[in-house]
């Protein structure tokens, strides 16, 4: 039985007249299980490979392999399928018509999939919303499912559909099943790729090389099949009359819960996070209160893990107004850490949309900041990351100049990893 924790790390004390009350909520999971053995119901795994004509001889013998390797990866007794995208999609395994679209894995569905993967072929366009969408037709085809995740490969971008017709895929299928996605090479969309993982609670990276794919297909199946809980929703509730102005998971990586919310009832709304494994997970939180007098307290928000209708995890974020400066002006550590990150990741994705467009003075101002805040907040990999697309001359004041030759990858790697955080160190 999984065992879920919630720390909260604030500065709880307000000035006369402060509304606002920013609150960090650390919430652990441990004894976490295999996905599919908690009872809760059975879980699926789809496998979705870009064969489309760009993948060209190289990469797709290279996502044959990866494919394999994933497979081999999934639980006996796990449902699963294999999807080859093009301009269409198409269910290269099981080989059925009707009825169900996944079959369980055992020793002879793993064999069989493996040799409809051998049978990939390279031909036709993209279109990633057929994709998902067959992908949510087939989840729904075994009602049992519980648990539901895919791993997306792509390679190039979404030319055989409309920005819209995409749109309308991904909002299809949001709720339906967590996807992670990964990019091979350097021709398609960081932006187009981060819609659909944002959407469906995944994450987005980029493989430089197809030699890389098989270990990255790997690792991302037994993450899935290290997460036993199927699913579980941040609870928020507040006073009446306070307003929750935002809820962000900081950590491991930056995601904007606020607009995913739904009503619980008239005082507490719920956030997705999805499925979890042995793993912690930090939330920002933001409230504003009603102002009240010096010396009055209140608490400002009771943050729950639920699983199903269980509350598996509580933490309270208190408000005292004092007219004590120094308990008024003190910046909790946590929440001034993960701000920054916050900005970090906004700063970086703006500033290489605008390097971009041509506008080199918004890139190097964005890419400066953006150097300032991985220095101030720890993050040596995000500045690893911006030293190959800039140089720094001063981080503590973020000056810094434009690289005339950037490797493409790299500027890519800097963009899906905007979103990836670290803890404040002890």
């Amino acid at each position: 039985m999984a065992d879920f924790t919630a720390e909260v790390y604030q500065n709880e004390f307000l000035p006369e007249g402060g509304t606002d009350v920013n609150a960090i909520v650390t919430v652990t999971c441990t004894a976490a299980g295999s996905a599919g053995q908690t009872g809760s119901g059975d879980a699926g795994e789809i496998i979705i490979v870009d064969t489309s004509g760009s993948m060209g001889r190289a990469k797709l013998e290279a996502a044959k392999v990866a494919a394999a390797a994933a497979v081999d990866q999934i639980l006996d007794g796990t449902w699963f399928a294999v999807v080859a995208g093009t301009h269409q999609a198409y269910l290269a395994f099981p080989l059925v018509r009707s009825g169900r679209g996944m079959v369980q894995m055992d020793s002879n569905a793993r064999y069989a999939a493996h040799q409809a993967i051998s049978q990939f072929r390279s031909d036709g366009g993209t279109a990633m919303g057929t994709w998902l969408t067959l992908a949510g037709r087939l989840f729904d085809s075994v009602p049992e499912l519980a648990q539901r995740h895919a791993i997306l490969l792509t390679d190039g971008e979404n030319h055989n559909e409309t920005p819209d017709q995409l749109t309308n895929a991904i909002r299809g299928v949001t709720g339906k099943f967590q996807c992670d996605c990964r990019g091979v090479g350097v021709d398609w969309q960081v932006a187009e790729v981060r819609r659909i993982a944002q959407a469906l609670l995944g994450s987005v990276d980029i493989i430089p090389e197809p030699d890389q794919m098989s270990q990255v297909f790997a690792e991302l199946m037994q993450q899935s099949m290290s997460r036993g809980v199927a699913d579980a929703q941040l609870r928020v509730w507040a006073p009446q009359g306070a307003q929750v102005l935002f809820v962000r998971q900081v950590s491991p990586t930056v995601e904007d819960l606020t607009s995913r919310r739904v009503e619980i009832n008239p005082l507490t709304s719920g956030y997705p996070t999805g499925s979890w494994g042995d793993e912690s997970r930090d939330y920002h939180v933001c409230v504003r209160l009603a102002a009240k007098a010096t010396g009055q307290e209140q608490l400002a928000a009771r943050v729950q893990l639920a699983v199903g209708n269980q509350v598996a995890a509580q933490g309270l974020v208190k408000a005292k107004w004092s007219d004590d400066e120094g308990l008024t002006t003190r910046i909790n550590p946590e929440v001034a850490h993960y701000t920054g990150q916050t900005e970090l990741a906004e700063a970086i994705q703006e500033g290489l949309a605008a390097k971009a467009s041509g506008d080199e003075e918004t890139a190097t101002k964005k890419l400066g900041r953006a150097v300032q805040l991985a220095a101030e907040t720890g993050n040596e990999e995000a500045t690893t990351r911006l030293r190959k697309v800039v140089d720094i001359d001063d981080s503590e004041t973020g000056t810094v100049r434009l690289k005339r030759e950037v490797d493409k990858a790299d500027e890519m790697a800097l963009d899906t990893a905007s979103t990836k955080t670290t803890r404040i160190k002890g």
